[in-house]
C-alpha cells in the first residue's frame, strides 16, 4: 500500500486551527469535551490528511470510526476543513437549530458510525474490516479509542478475536492521555499498564509513540508489516496546547469562561 507525502509543518498549523475552532464552538454551549479533543487532535489530523486515501472523485477510500465519541468536536472541525461539514453545522453545534450533537451520529456527512457509548467502536471497526476481507475490498479501517475505554470488556473480546480473524486491514489508535473523566487512569487501574505488551500478547502488532508527533504516528502506520491488526498507543496530554488545561482533569467536560477563552486563543495563535 502506498501513501502520499505528509506535510508535518502544514499539519501543525492545521492542529492549531482545529483547537481554535473547538474553542470558538465552546462559545455556544455550557460545557464540552475540550481536554479529550485536544489530546487526539494530531492523531486525527494524521489519519485524515496523511493516511486515509482518496479516490479521483475526492471520496475517501478508507473508513474511520471515532470510538471515543466525546471527542467529536475535533472530528467536526476537521470535517469542516475538508468541506464535508459546512460552517453552519459548526456554528450551530449542540443547539436546537443544528444537527451536530455532542457525539457523532451515523448518517451525517463524514460520520460512519454512531459512537459515544464507550467500548463499541473496535467491534464495529472489526466488523467493517471483516466485511472488506470477505469481499476482497482494498480498504483500511481506522478507529480511535480512549485509554479509559480499554477498561470495557467488549474491547478485549475484540482484541482477542481480531487477530484470529486475520483482520490485517484494521488499524486502531489509543489516545493514551492517562485521564478518564475526573481521575488519572494510572491511579484507578494501575494493573492496566503497560498497554503495548498486553496487545502484543493477544496477537496484535503494536507500537507506542508520542501522539503529538505527527511524523511518529504517520511513520508507525506506514511501516507496519500488515501481517496482523495494528495498534498505535499514542501517548498524549489531555488539554494539549493550552497551558492551564494540560493534564488537568477538570477540562474533561467544561467550556472556558471569557478570560480563559482569550488566553487559550492567544496561546494557540499562528506562529511564524
Amino acid at each position: 500500500m502506498s501513501f502520499g507525502p505528509f506535510d508535518v509543518a502544514a499539519s501543525k498549523k492545521r492542529c492549531r486551527q482545529i483547537r481554535r475552532r473547538i474553542l470558538e464552538m465552546s462559545r455556544n454551549v455550557a460545557a464540552l469535551h475540550v481536554g479529550g479533543a485536544f489530546s487526539c487532535t494530531e492523531t486525527l489530523d494524521t489519519i485524515y490528511y496523511g493516511l486515509m486515501r482518496r479516490g479521483a472523485d475526492g471520496e475517501f477510500q478508507d473508513s474511520f470510526i471515532l470510538s471515543k465519541g466525546h471527542a467529536a468536536i475535533a472530528l467536526y472541525a476537521i470535517l469542516e476543513q475538508l468541506r464535508i461539514l459546512d460552517t453552519h453545522d459548526i456554528e450551530t453545534y449542540c443547539t436546537p437549530q443544528g444537527r451536530l450533537g455532542a457525539h457523532p451520529d451515523r448518517g451525517l456527512p463524514g460520520i460512519e458510525a454512531s459512537t459515544g457509548s464507550l467500548g463499541h467502536g473496535l467491534g464495529m471497526a472489526s466488523g467493517m474490516a471483516l466485511h472488506d476481507k470477505v469481499f476482497n475490498q482494498d480498504r483500511v479501517t481506522y478507529v480511535v479509542m480512549s485509554d479509559g475505554e480499554l477498561q470495557e470488556g467488549s474491547v478485549w473480546e475484540m482484541v482477542l478475536h481480531a487477530p484470529a480473524l486475520g483482520l490485517n486491514s484494521l488499524v486502531a489508535f489509543v489516545d493514551y492521555n492517562n485521564l478518564q473523566s475526573l481521575a488519572y487512569t494510572s491511579d484507578t487501574h494501575p494493573n492496566f499498564y503497560p498497554i503495548t505488551p498486553k496487545l502484543e500478547a493477544f496477537g496484535w502488532e503494536a507500537v507506542e509513540v508520542d501522539g503529538h508527533d505527527q511524523k511518529a504516528v504517520f511513520d508507525a502506520v506506514t511501516s507496519r508489516s500488515g501481517k496482523a491488526p495494528f495498534f498505535v498507543v499514542c501517548k498524549t496530554i489531555k488539554g494539549k496546547g493550552v497551558s492551564y488545561m494540560e493534564n488537568q482533569p477538570v477540562w474533561h467536560f467544561r467550556s472556558p469562561n471569557d478570560e480563559e477563552f482569550q488566553q487559550a486563543m492567544q496561546e494557540l495563535a499562528e506562529k511564524d
